[in-house]
Formats: structure tokens, C-alpha cells, sequence
């Protein structure tokens, strides 16, 4: 009878399985008000399927990204659950769930393919299946129950993050299977040929679904040229290199399509931090230092933070900094040296390096100096190391005449013991995510940088809980870390315009829009001011300069139809109700029933 069930799948489903009931408290964790409003909470863009959010996801860059898969998981999840974070986070904990059992299949076709092609040709074997099953299976375990991934897996703003790898870890897959099926040659046929294998088409598939995820996926065709290199020998010469780039060309050509659109979204949304006033190699520095940082965090996540602020400007001299570009180079020179003896050092770290720098910093987005979610891929090849480690480690133990039971038993502890003890700091990192109060009020209470970010997030948390007291003194908190802080002003705007205080919130908007002419929510919340105050003039200019900005501002809409009532532009009214309505603001919906619109 044949077998259906191989060991890897079985493998597999069991790391799968440990993986999801692991992460089973995130299910009680709610949204955090961080991404997650523009993403799903306030996003209403997502709450319905109709060729208006077709056009959306495709031609937007809403929240400055242009994911289109992301959004209609999204769209999926609020069609089934709506705005319940429970279902969110189940998706999200299946998906990681899927993903670490993924990892050990992959694996394990990588060092079967290898030991295959190693004994063809006469070489040295990489590993004997009971090995490679051990390798496996301490890879997948390593992702799955890492603290480090806790970022991706329940921040819910993240899937983007976790739909990538998917389809990330699926085009390796497949890319190897087609590799392996060719012999592992490089050229010697046209370059359309390879469309002529179906593995070869599902690999580009899959990873056409990665960039579409999120575009940290654009480093993929250089990891493809690692794999012909190290696994499959296929480049040895310069023609052959060649020949193997020329084989990539969907690969490079849908990465090149992706980097320019992503780039654009990011300037149209004022993302992009160039960091004019800080010189090129401080920025080396402090990427050699989160390459650094990131490794040592995998070894000992002992503390993980959710939000690590940017240093700005770091002394040329700072041993921190210095000694950790000096390991970064010297790690590197390393892998080289050892290339003939040993090319397994050079692949995993050309991967780890390949695979972190679309978030190193080089070009900066946003103002963070590094994340646990940037790991989520790249940790790969140092938990591959530690499975590889791991099971040479028992293969030695086996070998033994004597004690060998003993030192197994020994060794079986020692490993259940390293992941009970990540499977606690894993439960214990979910549990910071719970909601954004514990989670803003971890990084303010146990971080060693203050950050204004973490004010304002914190405080816009207070006050949607009614406490405008705390939450004022945390825009204050803000201000002192960061006098020209937009989003301060804008939010202590906010406390004196609920408290009646028009006058007081006309001029903190406006401060805010004088340090960032981009704020759309503010010159929104400015323009309602100018409402009250009967300065109509001062509110459409308001208003149509935030329309302008974002061009689907409900509300905006809707506050123009209104003022354009209160003038006796009826016509202009009812096309901006009209307008709010189809962008699913239901008071706009409601106005037009009862003029008989609708």
C-alpha cells in the first residue's frame, strides 16, 4: 500500500500544531493603535468586494504602501469577522502557524537535494535522513515559538509580513524542485525555456504573491542565485553566472517593477526619511549594528522591545557602533575564507544579509533604527545553522559505543528545555501586545530611550479611553522629547477641541501644519473649528486642502456638504454627500434619504 503521510509532513503538521497553540492568547489580544487603524479598523475601503476596491487596492497607496494581496486578507477577514480582533488574530496565528511547519519542509527538500546532488557527484553527503529530520524539525520549531516573531504574528497591522514569507518560503520551494529536476544546470537553453516546467511557473507565481504581500520579498532572486551557487553548483564561472541571472529574469524584472512602485508610495506619503544631515557611513554603522543586534537577539531574546527609536546621529568613534561593523566585516571575511572548505557559512550569511537590507535603514521609511518584524525571513538562516548544529550534535552522540542513551536523554532535555523556555518569553512578549495602553506603557516604562512616538501612542489610547488629563500630559511628555513633534500638536488639538476650547485648537492644528503641510487630519479637525467659529471662508479652504490630501476622506466629505448647506450651495451639498456616502460614511448616507437622494 503506498505511504501518503512522508515523516516531513507529519513533522510538519506537529510543529504547525505546537505553533498555533502556543500563540492561542493572542486570540484575547485586541487592535493596537499602530497601523492598525489605517489598516483595518478605520479602513473602509475593506468592507466591501465591488471593482471600486479592485481599483483601490491596485492604484492607492493608502497608508503608504502598495500591498494589494494585504488588503484582501483584510477585506476577507472584516467580511467574516468585521471589526472583531479575535478573527483577525486567528488568521494571523494560523498563517505563522503555516509558515513554521512550511519552514521544516523546505528544509528538509533543501538537504535531501543536496545530499542527492552531493552523492552524484561523488562528493561527501550533507546529512543522513534521520539527521535532516532533526534539522528540520529544531528549524521549524526555532520560527515558530521565537519571541522574536511575536511582531509579525500578532500585531495584526503585520500580515503583510507573514503573507510574504508564505509565498516567500512556497517560490523557494518550488524554484528547487525545479532546479533539482533540471539537474541543477545554469543555461545552455533559451531563457523562456524554463516556463516550460511547471515548478519554474509556480515559483514565479508565488513570488509575483510575495511582492504582492509586502516588498521586503524583492531580495528573492538574489537568494535563488545563492541557492544555484551553494546547492546546486551551477555557478563556477562568469558565463555561468550569466546564464544563471538571465534564468532570474521574471524574478528581476517583477522585483525592479515592485522597488520603483513602492518607492513611489512612500515620497507620495512622505514616508521616506532621506536623513539629509546624517552621512553615509554613520548610516553603515547603524545598519552593521542591527545585523549584529538582530543575531544577538535570536540568541538571547531576553528583552524585546516593540519600537526601537533611531539614534539620529551616532559618533564615527562609538565602540557600540565600531566593534559591530568590525564583527559585521569581519563575519563576512570569514564566510569568504571559508567558501572552499565550507560554502554552507557564506550562503546562510549572504541570506541573513541579502534578506535584511530593503529594512536596514540605507533609505530610510519611517524612524525606527530597526524591528523583530524586519527578522521575520531573514532569521532563517541562523535557526537553519542551529537546527544543522543541533543535529550533528546527536549524529556525534549516536556515533558514541558508550553513555550514548545517557548523553541522548541529556541532549533531549537540554533542547525541550530551550524551547519551553522561548515558549515562555514567547507568551510573555504576546501579552505586551494585548492592547495599546500595556503595550505603549512597556515601551515607556522599560525602554532605554524615550521616544515621542510612544507618548502620543499611549496618550491617543488614554483619551479614546476618556482619561484626557493623562493622556494631555503625555502630549506634553511628547513635546519636551520633540519640540517639533506634528503629531503632538495635532493631538493636543484634539483634547482642547473636545474640552471647547476652539481658539486653543485652531492654533495647535496650526502649528502642526506648519511643521508638516501634508496632515490631512488636521487641517480637517482645523476647518470643523473655523465651523464653529462661523468662519466659513477659513473652513472650506480648510476643507478642501484636506480633501485634497486624501482624496477618500469621508468625513471631509461629509463636513463640506455640510458647510456647503449652511451657504446654500445645495448642489455641491448633495454631491459631496453623495460623495461620502459611496465612500461608506453612513451619515452621509442618511442625509441623502432624508433630502429624497436616495
Amino acid at each position: 500500500m503506498k505511504r501518503i503521510w512522508k515523516p516531513e509532513y507529519a513533522l510538519a503538521v506537529a510543529v504547525a500544531l505546537i505553533t498555533f497553540i502556543l500563540y492561542l492568547p493572542a486570540l484575547q489580544n485586541g487592535f493596537i493603535n499602530w497601523d492598525d487603524g489605517p489598516y483595518v479598523v478605520e479602513n473602509t475601503h475593506i468592507r466591501s468586494f465591488d471593482p471600486a476596491f479592485l481599483r483601490w487596492i491596485f492604484f492607492d497607496f493608502h497608508a503608504a504602501y502598495w500591498h494589494p494581496l494585504t488588503w484582501i486578507s483584510h477585506a476577507l477577514d472584516y467580511a467574516i469577522w468585521g471589526l472583531d480582533p479575535f478573527g483577525h488574530h486567528l488568521t494571523s496565528n494560523i498563517l505563522h502557524s503555516i509558515n513554521s511547519g512550511l519552514i521544516v519542509v523546505l528544509v528538509i527538500a533543501l538537504l535531501n537535494i543536496g545530499g542527492r546532488r552531493a552523492a552524484a557527484a561523488e562528493r561527501k553527503g550533507f546529512l543522513p535522513p534521520r539527521t535532516i529530520l532533526v534539522t528540520g524539525g529544531v528549524t521549524g520549531l526555532l520560527f515558530g515559538l521565537h519571541p522574536l516573531h511575536v511582531e509579525s504574528a500578532v500585531w495584526v497591522a503585520e500580515r503583510k509580513d507573514l503573507l510574504c514569507a508564505l509565498f516567500f518560503l512556497l517560490t523557494l520551494l518550488f524554484y528547487a524542485k525545479y532546479a533539482d529536476n533540471k539537474g541543477g544546470t545554469a543555461g545552455g537553453m533559451p531563457w523562456f525555456s524554463p516556463f516550460a516546467d511547471r515548478h519554474y511557473r509556480y515559483a514565479v507565481f508565488f513570488f509575483m504573491l510575495a511582492i504582492f504581500s509586502k516588498p521586503m520579498a524583492v531580495s528573492l532572486p538574489v537568494v535563488l542565485l545563492l541557492i544555484d551557487w551553494h546547492l546546486f553548483r551551477s555557478i563556477r564561472s562568469f558565463r555561468s553566472f550569466l546564464s544563471a541571472v538571465a534564468e532570474k529574469i521574471p524574478f528581476i524584472a517583477l522585483s525592479l517593477f515592485i522597488s520603483l512602485v513602492i518607492v513611489a508610495a512612500h515620497k507620495e506619503a512622505g514616508a521616506v526619511v532621506t536623513l539629509s544631515g546624517v552621512p553615509v557611513p554613520v548610516r553603515l554603522l547603524v545598519a552593521a549594528r542591527s545585523l549584529i543586534a538582530y543575531l544577538w537577539m535570536m540568541i538571547w531574546p531576553a528583552k524585546l522591545f516593540p519600537y526601537y527609536p533611531h539614534p539620529l546621529q551616532v559618533s564615527l568613534l562609538s565602540w557600540q557602533y565600531a566593534s559591530a561593523a568590525a564583527l559585521a566585516i569581519a563575519t563576512t571575511i570569514a564566510s569568504v575564507a571559508l567558501i572552499r572548505r565550507q560554502s554552507l557559512f557564506a550562503a546562510l550569511w549572504g541570506y541573513y544579509v541579502v534578506t535584511l537590507i530593503p529594512v536596514l535603514g540605507l533609505v530610510q521609511v519611517g524612524v525606527q533604527a530597526m524591528a523583530d518584524r524586519f527578522t521575520y525571513l531573514p532569521s532563517l538562516a541562523p535557526f537553519l545553522l542551529a537546527g544543522l548544529a543541533a543535529a550533528r550534535v546527536l549524529d556525534k552522540i549516536n556515533a558514541l559505543q558508550q553513555g550514548g542513551s545517557l548523553l541522548q536523554a541529556c541532549f533531549a532535555a537540554a533542547i525541550a528545555i530551550l524551547f519551553v523556555a522561548l515558549s515562555a518569553l514567547t507568551v510573555k512578549q504576546i501579552a505586551i501586545w494585548k492592547d495599546c495602553n500595556v503595550l505603549w506603557s512597556y515601551v515607556i516604562d522599560e525602554g532605554k530611550v524615550s521616544s515621542s512616538i510612544a507618548y502620543n501612542n499611549r496618550g491617543v489610547c488614554r483619551e479614546s479611553a476618556g482619561l484626557s488629563a493623562a493622556a494631555a500630559e503625555d502630549y506634553g511628555k511628547a513635546l519636551l522629547l520633540n519640540p517639533r513633534d506634528d503629531q503632538a500638536y495635532y493631538n493636543l488639538g484634539n483634547i482642547y477641541y473636545t474640552s471647547g476650547m476652539i481658539d486653543q485648537a485652531i492654533d495647535l492644528y496650526t502649528r502642526s501644519i506648519n511643521i508638516n503641510a501634508k496632515r490631512a487630519d488636521a487641517f480637517y479637525n482645523r476647518g470643523v473649528s473655523y465651523t464653529i467659529k462661523n468662519q466659513q471662508r477659513e473652513a472650506l479652504a480648510d476643507l478642501n486642502k484636506a480633501i485634497e490630501l486624501k482624496q477618500d476622506f469621508d468625513m471631509a466629505y461629509f463636513s463640506r456638504g455640510q458647510l456647503y448647506s449652511r451657504i446654500g450651495q445645495r448642489t455641491s451639498a448633495v454631491a459631496d454627500y453623495e460623495k461620502a456616502c459611496s465612500l461608506g460614511y453612513q451619515a452621509a448616507c442618511q442625509e441623502l434619504a432624508v433630502r429624497g437622494h436616495l
